[in-house]
């Protein structure tokens, strides 16, 4: 199973404002819409880090990119994603005439940490410093103006900082797996006969039994990442030889 680990930067919405505070913005003041100004992207394991930027390449030729490996992934974990990213990319696909690419399925790992856990805050950089895996790169407002600019400083800090976001996603990706609900299966997309659906591994310690309305199934936990999961086959019980049997 192919997984890719994704993160997009935007620019911002550029308008006419008469104010600053509670302001509605119509259309007619809008000068220029946000657009993608460049993507970082790795598989998961691999220690290659993909980087385009518009600054570095046209845009539509920046979308190839990021298009050609979506178009390869059989999931994409990113953060916020289902709600910013994807579709942000959808949009710039097909404002450029692609159509969609191959599908895939998401890991929004954003959604874990909302679901699964209740952190002082959820956003990347608190959860990150908290389970002692580092930090983003601090910030501000202006570099994503300089880079509008065209500044080179500003296109290497926002290359830094952009790369440095989706090796910080696979590192919580890694600690979040065996909370993850419905994890896609690694077992659908592998040779090999039981493994954990969560990261693929063979090696599992049999740990008792999981019972559902349908029947018991044999339970297991991941000696790798320490997830939980079951046998897709029914433990089958003997019957007893009691007064009933005609044995």
């Amino acid at each position: 199973m192919k997984i890719l680990l994704l993160d997009v930067e935007t620019s911002p919405n550029t308008a006419y404002v008469w104010g600053l505070f509670n302001q509605v913005i119509p259309i007619a003041r809008l000068i220029e819409t946000s657009h993608v100004m460049c993507f970082s992207a790795k598989w998961f394991g691999s220690e290659e880090v993909y980087f385009d930027s518009i600054y570095e390449n046209s845009p539509k030729r920046m979308l190839k990119g990021i298009y050609s490996l979506l178009d390869e992934a059989d999931v994409v974990v990113h953060y916020n994603g289902q709600k910013f990213d994807i579709p942000v990319l959808n949009r710039e696909f097909i404002l450029n005439g692609f159509t969609p690419p191959a599908p895939y399925k998401q890991v929004d790992l954003l959604k874990v940490a909302r679901n699964q856990f209740r952190f002082a805050s959820n956003k990347l950089d608190h959860i990150a410093q908290e389970l002692g895996l580092g930090s983003k790169h601090e910030t501000s407002f202006t570099l994503w103006v300089d880079c509008m600019n065209k500044d080179p400083a500003a296109w290497e800090k926002m290359k830094a900082y952009n790369i440095n976001d989706v090796i910080l996603l696979e590192e919580v990706y890694k600690r979040f797996l065996p909370w993850i609900k419905n994890h896609p299966n690694h077992g659908i997309y592998g040779e090999h006969g039981l493994v954990c659906p969560k990261c693929g591994s063979v090696y599992a310690h049999r740990r008792g039994y999981a019972f559902t309305v349908a029947g018991k199934y044999q339970r297991y936990k991941c000696k790798d990442c320490g997830g939980w999961f079951k046998d897709a086959n029914i433990q089958k019980n003997q019957a007893p030889k009691d007064k009933y049997s005609n044995a």
